[in-house]
């Protein structure tokens, strides 16, 4: 059933017949769907159904055998390595279920790295990674590195970093696999904030039933294809 925002919205993301295949063999069977902009999608399947490896490729992290991924005028399955990179840079905001933030810096110093790969100079990365930071709650954290702050707030830093760059899609994987209930419910409040106040465009993966309720639409994935 279409959701009222994709009824009404254009679309942001649109993928057709999309496949991949590892030495395993396939994982990803002529997958199709159309995105529109500010849904809050979740793709939920059983371990092994492909999820993340959509995922992946969506984001740019990896490059399908064939199909299309339309990203307003960017077809990512025609990038190489090097023009992905740019995209997943200038595009994309990605959270990742490990976190995946560098420990030798603080929370401000993570937050603020887009930007410095960007080439933004280092008074105005700091000024909005602050502003970042304060928005997902850590106005009092900013200065502690990684192993000083609790799982929770780790994904928050992340959160911070995947919005700091403006992208208009957020890809989330399984954010809150690593979370114990109270902040798994708290980053969960925090993505729907995120999409409610900003309309971007998120797409989580999660293998949980009961976190696609926040969802204004579910793609379910089994075995490779859409059900």
């Amino acid at each position: 059933m279409q959701s009222v925002k994709e009824a009404g919205a254009p679309a942001i993301l649109t993928v057709q017949g999309l496949n991949k295949s590892y030495s395993s063999g396939p994982i990803l069977k002529d997958i199709s769907f159309r995105i529109s902009k500010g849904e809050f999608i979740v793709i939920h399947g059983e371990s092994g159904s492909g999820k993340s490896t959509l995922l992946h490729l969506l984001a740019g992290f990896d490059r399908a055998d064939s199909g299309k991924i339309l990203f307003g005028e960017f077809d990512i399955c025609k990038m190489n390595e090097s023009q992905r990179a740019r995209f997943r840079r200038d595009h994309v905001g990605f959270v990742f279920q490990q976190f995946h933030l560098l420990p030798e810096l603080t929370a401000l110093e993570n937050v603020m790295m887009p930007l410095l790969f960007q080439k933004v100079k280092i008074k105005k990365a700091k000024e909005q990674a602050e502003k970042y930071l304060f928005y997902v709650g850590l106005e009092d954290r900013m200065n502690h590195t990684p192993e000083q702050l609790s799982g929770g707030q780790n994904q928050r830093v992340a959160i911070a970093r995947a919005l700091i760059g403006s992208a208009p899609v957020i890809f989330a994987d399984e954010p809150t696999g690593n979370l114990d209930s109270k902040n798994r419910a708290e980053i969960l409040e925090l993505l729907q904030k995120i999409n409610r106040e900003k309309s971007t465009t998120i797409m989580m993966v999660t293998h949980s039933i009961e976190e696609r309720s926040i969802a204004d639409r579910v793609i379910e994935l089994r075995d490779g294809v859409i059900v």
